[in-house]
């Protein structure tokens, strides 16, 4: 297992080791919460007018100053906590906000320790005035963690965490969570959670990661009628400043809009916009990394496209023996996503981590984003705990330093619901083709450069064509080497059609395949995209 490593200083301001991502990412999961590392605020100043507008203008004047990532470091008692007694340092559910105005949503907040050194300071925004919340240990159960001694009263919080009657009327759900730097979670009705989103990513697949944090978050109290709950937070990071809006409705796929203005110290080169990160083991594709009597172990199990000329695109994932990098081009696209799209149990056999019960999460841009490319990184990993995933959009031309980038996009949570009608790739299998046998690899090496790639096709049009006379057609292609022969024959378990295809690379090298179907120049599908390897 990757642990993250903190770094504390007994006397004086810290600026804290960058940690490695993976090293982050498996940390947080083990601790149960959200991702990463937890954010950064100044001292709680007193109520204050607010507009949507101050955010920007604090994060523009954070961003004409040079960058500062100190802060105080953590009182000697929350210093030394393990994970055991962070753990068990929990909000009083009767001591929540938001509940005064009758409206549905519940504030809770998370104490600082442990894994979460960095304070964020939390204003509650009524009337348009913003009072921020002052620390105080009486909003805690301790439980079996004493810490001796007093606390400061600037202590802050380490993020925040939303109720709402998300499953039933009668009860509160926990609907999205804010903790460490800019990484947030939410749930749709009768989801578990698996992926993360976070605000901003920069460096991501480049030597030397930063990490944006949220120095503050002011939450908008809304009236008793509420659909929606508005939060704003101030984010910063050595090379960039920004303003954020989140609108987060519940329901059975929850809604969170994003609008930010960015403010960068530097040029933006290696940007990632709407960054989603999640975790891929093993599937029916690939079992070499494991023996657990689990088929499956995966929060997530593709990548889905929307492509700006309409196209739309699936990429299994996988866990690649090195790092893998697939950039996707494209101009001003419809959408993209990591989905959860097998739903079966019997794929998972888990009976508590419930991996079919995890949302995808779809990301739809708002106004033209121009040129791009929708970034794909896969890290080998040797377990289920950590995030080794990510995909975002990075603009061709660098956000230049000094001049404020406005966006905006929509991010939904999804549990399998169709995002286009045409049919979807339901399972992608890997084989040897019958030439390529263990006698013949032994006689000749040369044939581990020959595969046979079966793709399952289902739902859509292709359940009514089951039973015409002839199936649909095959297009396919190899970026290099040669796809030698093709076949389909109808699969009526996912209702639609099963695809061999079997690929042979001439030398040591990389492909790129694809594969749909079509009838009378009708795609049917979507595109299976795939890359395959010999080294």
């Amino acid at each position: 297992m990757i642990h993250a490593k903190g770094h504390h200083a007994p006397n004086g301001p810290v600026e804290p080791a960058v940690p490695s991502r993976r090293g982050v990412m498996s940390g947080l999961a083990a601790a149960g919460l959200a991702v990463a590392l937890p954010a950064c605020a100044e001292e709680s100043p007193g109520s204050l007018p607010f507009e949507p507008g101050m955010v920007e203008r604090q994060a523009q004047a954070l961003a004409a100053q040079p960058f500062d990532g100190r802060f105080p470091p953590l009182p000697a008692p929350l210093a030394g906590l393990d994970y055991d007694a962070y753990r068990d340092i929990r909000f009083r559910k009767d001591h929540a906000f938001l509940g005064e105005a009758g409206g549905p949503f519940r504030l809770q907040l998370f104490h600082r320790g442990f894994l979460y050194p960095r304070p964020v300071s939390v204003s509650l925004v009524r009337d348009g005035i913003s009072t921020p919340i002052p620390y105080d240990p009486a909003l805690f159960d301790f439980g079996r963690t004493r810490i001796e001694g007093t606390l400061p009263s600037d202590l802050n919080f380490a993020g925040i965490r939303i109720h709402a009657p998300l499953n039933r009327p009668d009860r509160l759900d926990e609907l999205v969570v804010f903790v460490g730097a800019s990484y947030f979670r939410f749930l749709g009705k009768d989801q578990l959670y698996g992926l993360s989103a976070r605000a901003l990513a920069i460096g991501t697949d480049a030597d030397k990661e930063e990490f944006p944090f949220f120095r503050a978050f002011f939450i908008e109290v809304p009236p008793a009628d509420a659909k929606t709950l508005t939060i704003h937070a101030l984010l910063d990071s050595p090379s960039v400043a920004g303003a954020y809006r989140f609108t987060v409705e519940p329901g059975q796929n929850t809604t969170v809009q994003v609008s930010a203005t960015l403010y960068p110290r530097q040029d933006l080169a290696s940007v990632g916009i709407a960054p989603l990160t999640s975790m891929f083991f093993i599937s029916e594709t690939d079992r070499g990394h494991s023996d657990d009597y689990r088929p499956e172990l995966h929060d997530s199990d593709g990548l889905q496209l929307a492509t700006g000329a309409g196209e739309w695109l699936w990429r299994p994932l996988d866990n690649p023996q090195g790092r893998r990098i697939s950039t996707f081009l494209d101009r001003d696209p419809k959408g993209f996503g990591l989905m959860q799209r097998d739903r079966d149990f019997a794929s998972y056999q888990d009976l508590e981590a419930g991996y079919e019960r995890r949302p995808g999460y779809f990301v739809q841009p708002e106004g033209a984003w121009g040129e791009g490319s929708v970034v794909l990184m896969e890290l080998p990993t040797d377990n289920e705990t950590a995030d080794n995933v990510v995909a975002f959009w990075r603009p061709k031309q660098p956000y230049p330093a000094g001049k404020p980038a406005r966006l905006a996009y929509t991010i939904r949570s999804h549990t399998g619901e169709d995002l286009h009608p045409n049919g979807k790739v339901m399972n992608t299998f890997i084989a040897e083709p019958a030439a390529s046998g263990a006698a013949r690899r032994a006689a000749d090496p040369t044939a581990l450069r020959n595969r046979r790639f079966l793709i399952d096709f289902g739902g859509g049009e292709l359940k009514n064509r089951l039973g015409d006379p002839t199936p649909p057609d095959i297009v396919a292609s190899a970026s290099s080497g040669r796809i030698v022969a093709t076949s389909i024959v109808p699969n009526p378990h996912v209702g639609g059609f099963r695809v061999a295809l079997d690929v042979q690379l001439d030398g040591p090298g990389a492909t790129e395949l694809r594969a749909y179907l079509k009838k009378n120049d009708q795609a049917l599908t979507e595109t299976w995209s795939y890359p395959w390897s010999v080294a």
